[in-house]
């Protein structure tokens, strides 16, 4: 026969089983449902890992793995001697170039006769600024009277750009079709 428990009268157990409040076996249901939340084998309510403890210490160890169960976003937690941190974004590799993030590159230009087509204003001629922008993922050309304030999208001068490093060849380009002070 395997173990059978040990109960006394009305199904509870007997007293030589019932937990021990104070001793082994509250630190063992408390580690059970302090990790979740919830009740002691004694009826007691036990808080979270990482919750202040009684008498008002914070109980020791990681708070967060990345995880939370109430909705409520986790503070980082330090994982000493593993070489990370939860929640923390990782370190770029040394020597790894930087994330591309906006750029642009301008030339001032002359639009001959045919001048250069604008979504906002139709055709522009004359000095220009050209503006060469990269963003998200995308070209955008846009131009300007020469110190003027307002700039106009090219008309069809918006496309995608996988590789940031050719914003310098798409703006040399640009500027080659649409600089044209001869006419």
């Amino acid at each position: 026969m395997g173990d059978q428990a040990v109960t006394g009268a009305g199904d509870r157990p007997a007293p030589e089983r019932t937990p021990d409040a104070t001793g082994e076996d509250a630190a063992a249901a408390a580690g059970g449902a302090a990790a979740t939340g919830g009740t002691t084998a004694a009826g007691g309510t036990t808080a979270p890992v990482g919750a202040a403890a009684p008498g008002g210490a914070a109980a020791p160890g990681p708070t967060s793995a990345g995880m939370t169960a109430d909705g409520t976003p986790a503070a980082p937690a330090d994982v000493s001697g593993a070489g990370m941190s939860a929640d923390a974004a990782p370190p770029a590799p040394a020597g790894a170039p930087a994330a591309p993030g906006p750029q642009e590159r301008t030339s001032d230009i002359t639009a001959g006769p045919g001048g250069v087509m604008t979504d906002e204003a139709g055709v522009v001629t004359g000095d220009l600024t050209l503006r060469t922008g990269y963003a998200d993922g995308q070209v955008t050309l846009r131009v300007q009277y020469k110190d003027a304030d307002e700039w106009y999208a090219v008309t069809g001068g918006r496309v995608p750009l996988a590789d940031p490093a050719a914003l310098d060849a798409v703006h040399t380009v640009a500027v080659a079709l649409l600089n044209r002070p001869e006419g």
